[in-house]
């Protein structure tokens, strides 16, 4: 028991860090939850991450928070669950009530303008960090590309809920695995 407090302890200061210190939402945290999670504590995988991030991505809520609710629930069970999300939660609580009376009594100063297009240009190399990282790590081919390109074209030029693309590609993937895995065995049986 005394193990687990600990395990919890560590869940909510490292989300607690990650989302202290990391601006942009959940697409930007990627990253550092990745290097955290997978490089320095060594409590999931890089597969592991691929999987929480598009389970993240499929289900309501933020990607930040469910994706340290899963990371939380893998490393500790619920109160893993309930301690990671509570530290990533509770600095973005915090920061954007503080900015939020910071910005209205300071918002005609030039600087304070300037500094949020500084945080905005940060926040786009982060999330094209996370980009090329998951990239790396998605499987490649030919209907992988494809359904990328058609998710890019949909959510970029036309005005459809994120939410029925990512459901356009999993009933993709999962007609064509289902078509290959129909082929292999087709193959396997001749």
């Amino acid at each position: 028991m005394k193990q687990k407090l600990k395990l919890c302890w560590q869940l909510f200061i490292t989300f607690f860090k990650i989302g202290a210190f990391t601006f942009g939402g959940g697409y930007a945290m990627i990253s550092l939850i990745q290097k955290e999670t997978v490089e320095n504590k060594k409590w999931i995988t890089d597969d592991d991450i691929l999987e929480i991030i598009a389970i993240a991505e499929s289900t309501p809520g933020p990607i930040a928070i469910n994706s340290a609710t899963f990371v939380g629930y893998r490393t500790a069970g619920f109160f893993g669950a309930f301690c990671a999300t509570l530290g990533v939660v509770v600095p973005s609580f915090c920061i954007i009530l503080a900015i939020s009376y910071l910005l209205r009594e300071f918002n005609h100063i030039a600087v304070v303008r300037y500094a949020f297009n500084g945080i905005r240009a940060g926040v786009l190399a982060l999330v094209l960090k996370a980009l090329v990282t998951m990239y790396k790590k998605a499987p490649k081919g030919l209907v992988a590309y494809i359904i990328m390109a058609l998710a890019f074209v949909i959510t970029a030029f036309f005005d459809i809920n994120v939410l029925y693309v990512i459901i356009l590609c999993a009933v993709i993937g999962l007609v064509s695995s289902l078509v290959v895995s129909d082929r292999e065995k087709k193959g396997e049986s001749k």
